[in-house]
């Protein structure tokens, strides 16, 4: 059971909830719509430079709403694309996966949406009790800001949680990839849960949907439940997340 399944009952239901600690406020979950469910924060962040506050922009938007129990398990695995990137670098042919200099990484805004991330994740009890991530730099700066946001929650998180760098999650099909999704479809179908939180999987569009056959935005998790063949139970997401012009048609709305 996720630690922080009691601030996440007193929000649904209504109430006002306790505070985490005197600079975080514990979040809050509430149907938008009949399929729909939304994750906000009622932190104040200090903004660059320390000297204002400034409120958790983003909301976390996840669907269906009937999957709400099911993203407090621990047996579940978040399957997540890395956040937002600069489209206008692409890799270069052969890249390693640890060479920054020469791949598409993440944008300052979007290592901000993912630390927002981390905040709306934690606050609203969702932590990941173990973590594999992909060598790329992009999934690395990912990792790292959600980090950052999970631990104005919950300091030292970063020590707490199993962080695994996994070779099977790299870009598929690149030089210095992943050759199949096997591993990755082995990890997902071996994972039982541990009583601390669900696995987090950060990897890449084409693993994803060679494994899933979703088309997923940058910076989203698909939730899937071992237990049921890894079936796609839903889908966790930032309420700015959009189309990229390198996997869709920018030009059409989401």
């Amino acid at each position: 059971m996720s630690r922080f399944f009691h601030a996440f009952a007193i929000a649904l239901l209504g109430t006002t909830p306790p505070a985490i600690s005197q600079e975080a406020g514990a979040g809050r979950i509430a149907q938008i719509s009949q399929h729909m469910g939304e994750m906000s924060m009622q932190m104040a962040m200090p903004s660059e430079g320390g000297t204002a506050d400034q409120a958790v922009r983003e909301t976390l938007r996840f669907e269906p709403w009937q999957m709400l129990d099911d993203l407090f398990r621990d047996d579940i695995v978040f399957l997540m694309r890395h956040g937002p990137t600069d489209w206008s670098k692409r890799d270069v042919i052969g890249v390693a996966p640890t060479d920054c200099a020469n791949q598409r990484i993440m944008t300052p805004e979007g290592q901000d949406r993912m630390r927002e991330m981390g905040i709306l994740l934690a606050g609203n009890g969702i932590v990941p009790g173990r973590i594999m991530v992909s060598e790329w730099c992009r999934n690395q700066q990912t990792l790292q800001a959600l980090l950052d946001g999970m631990a104005m929650i919950e300091p030292g998180l970063s020590e707490a949680v199993a962080i695994e760098i996994a070779p099977n999650a790299n870009l598929l099909l690149s030089l210095r990839g992943a050759p199949t999704v096997t591993g990755l479809r082995e990890a997902i179908s071996s994972w039982q849960g541990g009583g601390d939180g669900p696995l987090l999987i950060i990897s890449h569009f084409t693993n994803i949907a060679e494994l899933t056959e979703f088309n997923v935005y940058e910076g989203e998790a698909l939730v899937l439940d071992p237990d049921r063949g890894n079936r796609v139970l839903g889908y966790l997401r930032l309420r700015s997340a959009a189309p990229d012009v390198g996997h869709f048609d920018a030009s059409v709305a989401p």
